[in-house]
C-alpha cells in the first residue's frame, strides 16, 4: 500500500470518530500540517471528507453512503458468522445470535458443538423472551419504551423452577444485565442448561443483536460459563459489532 493511501485511510479512521482540525490531523499521523492539509483537501474534493464551519474536518456525505452501501452488502450473519464458528470450537459448547428484527427476537444463526447434545433452538425462529439470555442481553440495552413493547404479549409462563415469572423481576434481571454487560439463562427454559449472552452493536452505537454460549449444566454451569467463556464471548461480540462499524 502506498504511503499516501496509509495515510488518507487513518484520516478518515481519525476524523471518524469526531471532527479534527487540520493541526490535529498533522499531528496524529506525525506529519507537517502542509502535507495533512493536502490529503485533507484531496479527500475532502472526492466527497470522503468535508470542512465544517468552525474549520474542522468530518467525514463527508459521499462516505457516508458509501458506508450505507456496504451495510447492505455485509448483513449481520455474515460478518458474525466465522467469529462465531470459532468461537464454538474453541469453547465446545453451542453459539447462538439472535437479532431485533421488527417487534421480534428471533435466532439468526447457530453453530452446535461438533460432538454435543443439540438444543431446541432453531434459526429464524423467535425466542423466548422471558427465558432467553440473548433476549435479556438485547432488551437491557435498548430504549426501556421500545423493550416493554417488546414484552406487552409476554406471558412470562413457567418452565423450569428459575423461570423468571413476574415482569418486575424481569426487570430487575434487565438492570443487572445492564449493569454488568452481559445476561444469563440459568435453566430457565430447560433446566439442564444454561448460558451467557453479551450485546453486539452496530454502526450507530445501538444493540441490534447478542451472542451467546450455551452448555450442558453437566458440563459448565453458569459460574464455569462466566469464569472460562464469557470473556471470549465478550471479544467476539466487540469484535463483531466493530466489523458493523461500531467504534467504541
Amino acid at each position: 500500500m502506498s504511503q499516501t493511501v496509509r495515510r488518507a485511510i487513518d484520516i478518515l479512521e481519525f476524523i471518524a470518530r469526531r471532527p479534527r482540525t487540520q493541526t490535529e490531523v498533522g499531528e496524529h499521523l506525525g506529519v507537517h500540517r502542509s502535507t495533512a492539509l493536502r490529503i485533507l483537501e484531496s479527500l475532502t474534493e472526492g466527497g470522503l471528507a468535508r470542512r465544517l464551519p468552525d474549520g474542522r474536518y468530518a467525514v463527508g456525505h459521499r462516505l457516508a453512503g458509501l458506508a450505507h452501501l456496504a451495510l447492505e452488502q455485509f448483513g449481520l450473519k455474515d460478518v458474525a458468522g466465522e467469529h462465531l464458528r470459532l468461537l464454538g470450537e474453541r469453547c465446545g459448547h453451542t453459539v447462538h445470535l439472535a437479532a431485533l428484527e421488527g417487534e421480534r427476537i428471533v435466532y439468526v444463526d447457530k453453530v452446535d458443538p461438533v460432538d454435543g447434545v443439540r438444543l431446541y433452538s432453531q434459526i429464524g425462529r423467535p425466542v423466548t423472551l422471558h427465558t432467553a439470555g440473548v433476549a435479556k442481553a438485547i432488551l437491557a440495552h435498548i430504549p426501556r419504551e421500545r423493550a416493554d413493547a417488546l414484552l406487552a404479549d409476554c406471558d412470562f409462563a413457567p418452565h423450569t423452577g428459575t423461570t423468571i415469572t413476574s415482569p418486575d423481576a424481569y426487570r430487575k434481571a434487565l438492570s443487572e444485565a445492564r449493569a454488568r454487560g452481559w445476561a444469563v439463562d440459568d435453566g430457565e427454559y430447560e433446566d439442564f442448561v444454561n448460558c451467557v449472552a453479551v450485546p453486539v452493536r452496530d454502526s450507530s452505537g445501538e444493540v441490534v443483536a447478542a451472542a451467546s454460549v450455551t452448555a450442558l449444566k453437566a458440563k459448565a454451569d453458569l459460574g464455569a460459563l462466566e469464569s472460562e467463556v464469557l470473556p471470549d464471548l465478550m471479544t467476539t461480540a466487540d469484535t463483531i459489532s466493530k466489523e458493523l462499524g461500531w467504534r467504541p
